[in-house]
This record gives structure tokens, C-alpha cells and sequence, in this order.
């Protein structure tokens, strides 16, 4: 810890008595950072942070790119906005070089500040200035390297956006008059020229920079899936020497990508979007050392070998294989939904779908918490936003935070024993038939937009046969694996180990797995764990 002498070195606590200096001393956290490493993130709750040695730079995500806005030196500070604002911090702070700074929580702040009035003084002067310089960057005119050109409502449009967005590409929209599937849009143009029409995803990938092709044909680890648990699964592996691929078919963070907000995972009092959470932790994986392809498909496993095959046919072969393709929405069962994807009825709702929301009547399918997350997040964009649930109420589905929440708020209305059964429109959605189960009653209604979240199911087909699955799809693991007749070796399978050796299944996918973005993440740090031992083992175990 910091002594009351090396406080005292700090030219900013010049004025501060000593009786002061000494509590300060036994209060403040005294940090020490390797380069690169944060101490502060956007959005944090506030306190303040003295340099003491080193530099740290203030960084903060200008049109999609992290820039360093400011540095701060031994004796200055930062988190003076927050403290003087009691806001969450506008920017991150990280280590430029090895770096030790102290941290002043609020009450430790205002204790000194009682003591040494000169203290907030220059706080709240550094404050004005740093906000000056915020609304002076704001203003920038910011060049977009992508722009998309597409029709209003285009179900090709709305795919890539929400393949752009998640996938953390800055590009600009711009909306046209045109027949929603007019076969030259969605239109993608570059800063450079290139000029690319209807294009597929892969084509978008490769002209934006995103990886699409393995750089080597064997790996240590092969993760299938970049959702919470495949991502975790990728920080842990490459944070320990292990060479580590991971194949992803559209972009990182899954299912839970596409939660507006998640409220109930650890460390973020205030909650974190889907996308914000993958962005850090696919940042942080690719900082490690992982190696993250998309738009990419596993068409076949050879269980003898770990040897993938990719669409395209690029093989790559792993030492270690973990199962990480989570859950694909399932169907609304209602005649003639396929012609209003993307127009109207979307599966699933992610941040960036504001823009088809805003103004619009709203309505949502589904009880469970991401169905919850959304009309919470819509009720703000949306003319209305009704919940329509085929169950009695809520409480069996949902969280009680997202429950009370939804009461709370007079734009959403949540109506029981109700589903769709019709829907309407030309182009583009117009109105639902909603049927009252209790009645029988179905009344036609205005709908300019449906989003579809009725649970989800694991697409395992591919497989091969050896790894055994439940009968719903899911992988069977561990104690299931062991006693599902398709083990056939002398040791018992490790905890996330399916039927084939060598071969993890983390996440949704797994047979008996807690729905729960939280679980997902510790499944795969634990799936590392095991691939340690597994390779421990020198080779898969002989046949019994």
C-alpha cells in the first residue's frame, strides 16, 4: 500500500493535513498495471484514480474505433466527470506503459474532500475542461469506411445490418426508394470504391477485413461457436499458450448477442447489452491470442481424428474440440410467416433493430427473460409494445426484476393465453390475428412488427452419430454421456465431455444446461480446464 510520504510526493495532496494524508493512505486502493491492462471502463460506476507512476491513456469507441482521447501523469487524475456529476464514467482509462495508480472510492473522496477543500476544487476544474473536449470530438464530421444502400424494408437489408452491427463494423445507412427486394440492393460501398451488390455475407466479410479463413491446418483447440460460452472457452485457452480457433457461422455473442440488455450477470450493476458484452469479450480473446473466423460452417467432425471439415472444404484438425453452436430460435407455426422475414416479422431483437421499431406497434412473442429484455428496450422506440404469452402469467418464465420492471411502465401491455394465428400485409406486415384462448376470440389487429422469441433449438443434425444426443437434440455430457450406452472407454468422461473423447459440448447445447448467459460463461472456462487434462492424458483412453 501507499505510505503517507509517497502521498505526499503527489504535488495534489500538497494542502492536505496530515491526520488526512494518513487515512487516505489506509483507504485508497494502490493498483499496479502491466501495459495495456484497464483500470477503468465506459459505463463504470464512478471514482476517482491518481497516477502515481507510468501513464495512463483515456480511451474511448468514436464511430466504432477505440481511440486515445487524452493521457493522464504522475499526479493527475481521473474520473472527475463522474465525480463531480455522480455519473458512470464517460471513458476508459488503461495502462500505457507499467503503470500504479490509486483509487478513491466516493466515500473515501468526499472524506478527503471535507478535509482539503483545494482537492475538489481541481477536480471539478479538470471536469469542465474534459467535458469541453468531449463535445468538441463529438462534433467531428466522422468519414464511414462502409455505407449500405438498401430499401427500407428489406429482409436482405435487415441481415446485414444486423450482421455489420454485430460484428462491431462502423458503416452508415442510407434508405432508398426502391422495391424491398429490387435484386441489385442491399448495395455495399466502400471508402475505396469497391462497389459490391446483393453481395453474401462472406463477400461482406472478406471486403470489411473480418477473418474468414483459418491461417493454419492444426490447432489445439477448435471452439464451434462464438456465443458467451464459446468466447469464455477462447479467453481461457489462448490466455494459456493453447493455440485456439474458433469458427463462428454469423458473429460473436450468439443468441445472448442479440439481448438488449442483460441485467442479472455479475459485475455490471447496471446491465450490459448482448453486443457489448460479446464486443469485450471478443476484443479480449483476439488480444490473447485466439484466432476467430466467421461465416463459417462445420459440415463434419471425424470423431476418430478431430478432424473438421468447412464448408468450402478447408479441414482443420484439433487435439480438442469444443461443442459451443448454442440454439437457433424456433418457427412461429402460423401459414405464409416465411414471406414477412425481415419485413415485418423478425426472430429474435437486438439493439439494432431500434431503427424498424421506432414509431411502430410492436408486438412480442415470448415469456422468457430476452422476450422481457426486449419490450423493455422497445417501449422506448415504439408507438406500442404488447407481449403477447400463451402461458397464464409470467412468473414461470421470467425474472422478477424484468417482471416488475414491465408493471412499471404504461406502454407495454402483457396479455396471457394469447398467440398468433394470422398474419396480413402486402410487402410488408400490416396486422396479426390474435386469438384469446380463454374465448376463443380472434380479433384482427394493427402490427407493424413482430418479433418472434418462443424458445429455441439445438441444430446437432450434422453430428456425427457417435456423439450421442437427447432426444431433443442436445449433446449429453459427463454422468449423461457415461450412461447413454455410447461410451465405450475404461475412464469415465470429464464433466463436459461428450460421448467421443476429446470432444466438449459448453452452452445451450448441452443436454441439462442452465439456460443462463452466466452459466454458459463458467461452462467454458471449466471446459479449458478439463482440455488440460484430457491432453494430460497423452491420448484418448484404448477401448475397454
Amino acid at each position: 500500500m501507499i505510505t503517507v510520504e509517497g502521498l505526499r510526493a503527489l504535488h495534489v495532496f500538497a494542502e492536505v493535513p496530515d491526520a488526512a494524508l494518513a487515512h487516505l493512505a489506509g483507504a485508497v486502493e494502490d493498483i499496479r498495471l502491466v501495459t495495456g491492462e484497464y483500470f477503468a471502463h465506459e459505463g463504470d460506476t464512478r471514482a476517482l484514480f491518481v497516477v502515481v507512476e507510468g501513464v495512463a491513456e483515456i480511451t474511448k469507441v468514436v464511430g466504432g474505433e477505440e481511440r486515445v482521447i487524452g493521457t493522464r501523469r504522475p499526479g493527475q487524475f481521473f474520473g472527475e466527470v463522474p465525480m463531480t456529476l455522480s455519473t458512470p464514467f464517460p471513458a476508459s482509462g488503461r495502462a500505457g506503459e507499467p503503470t500504479r495508480v490509486l483509487k478513491l472510492e466516493p466515500a473515501v473522496y468526499y472524506s478527503l474532500a471535507a478535509d482539503a477543500p483545494s482537492v475538489p476544487d481541481r477536480v471539478a476544474g479538470l471536469a469542465r475542461r474534459y467535458l469541453d473536449s468531449l463535445q468538441t470530438m463529438a462534433a467531428e464530421q466522422h468519414e464511414y469506411e462502409v455505407r449500405l444502400i438498401h430499401p427500407r424494408r428489406s429482409a436482405r437489408a435487415h441481415r446485414v445490418i444486423g450482421f455489420l452491427s454485430r460484428n462491431q463494423v462502423d458503416f452508415e445507412r442510407v434508405d432508398v426508394d426502391a422495391a424491398a427486394d429490387a435484386p441489385h440492393y442491399p448495395l455495399i460501398e466502400l471508402a475505396s470504391g469497391a462497389r459490391f451488390e446483393n453481395p453474401t455475407m462472406r463477400q461482406i466479410a472478406e471486403a470489411v477485413g473480418l477473418d474468414v479463413t483459418p491461417a493454419a491446418d492444426r490447432y489445439d483447440v477448435v471452439i464451434l461457436g462464438a456465443g458467451p460460452a464459446g468466447l469464455t472457452a477462447a479467453v481461457n485457452a489462448a490466455a494459456e499458450g493453447l493455440r485456439t480457433l474458433v469458427v463462428e457461422t454469423f458473429a460473436p455473442g450468439g443468441q445472448a448477442g442479440t439481448s438488449t440488455r442483460i441485467e442479472n450477470y455479475t459485475g455490471f450493476p447496471f446491465g450490459i447489452s448482448g453486443d457489448d458484452l460479446a464486443r469485450r469479450a471478443f476484443t479480449q480473446a483476439k488480444r490473447l491470442g485466439a484466432e476467430i473466423v466467421v461465416t463459417r460452417t462445420v459440415e463434419a467432425l471425424d470423431p476418430e481424428t478431430r478432424e473438421l471439415t468447412l464448408d468450402g472444404g478447408d479441414v482443420v484438425r484439433a487435439e480438442v474440440v469444443i461443442l459451443a453452436t448454442g440454439v437457433v430460435w424456433r418457427t412461429l407455426p402460423v401459414e405464409g410467416v416465411e414471406r414477412f422475414l425481415g419485413s415485418g416479422v423478425y426472430y429474435g431483437a437486438a439493439r439494432s433493430d431500434s431503427a424498424v421499431a421506432q414509431g411502430a406497434d410492436v408486438c412480442i412473442i415470448g415469456a422468457g427473460n430476452s422476450a422481457g429484455q426486449a419490450a423493455l428496450f422497445f417501449s422506448r422506440h415504439a408507438r406500442s409494445v404488447t407481449m403477447l404469452v400463451r402461458g397464464e402469467s409470467l412468473e414461470s418464465s421470467m425474472s422478477r426484476y424484468l417482471i416488475d420492471q414491465i408493471a412499471a411502465i404504461p406502454a407495454i401491455r402483457v396479455e396471457t393465453r394469447s398467440e398468433v394465428v394470422g398474419l396480413h400485409g402486402a410487402d410488408a406486415l400490416r396486422a396479426a390475428d390474435i386469438a384469446d384462448r380463454r374465448t376463443g376470440a380472434v380479433e384482427e389487429r394493427d402490427v407493424d412488427v413482430l418479433f418472434v422469441m418462443i424458445g429455441a433449438d439445438a441444430e446437432t443434425a450434422w453430428l456425427p452419430a457417435e456423439i450421442a444426443r437427447d432426444a431433443r437434440g442436445f449433446v449429453l455430457t459427463g454422468a449423461d454421456a457415461a450412461e447413454s450406452g455410447s461410451w465405450h472407454h475404461a475412464r469415465r468422461p470429464f464433466a463436459l465431455e461428450t460421448t467421443v473423447p476429446g470432444v466438449f459440448a459448453i452452452g445451450d447445447v448441452r443436454s441439462g444446461s442452465v439456460k443462463r448467459v452466466v452459466a454458459g460463461v463458467g461452462e467454458g472456462g471449466a471446459a479449458i480446464a478439463f482440455t488440460h487434462q484430457y491432453l494430460a492424458l497423452g491420448a484418448a483412453a484404448p477401448r475397454a
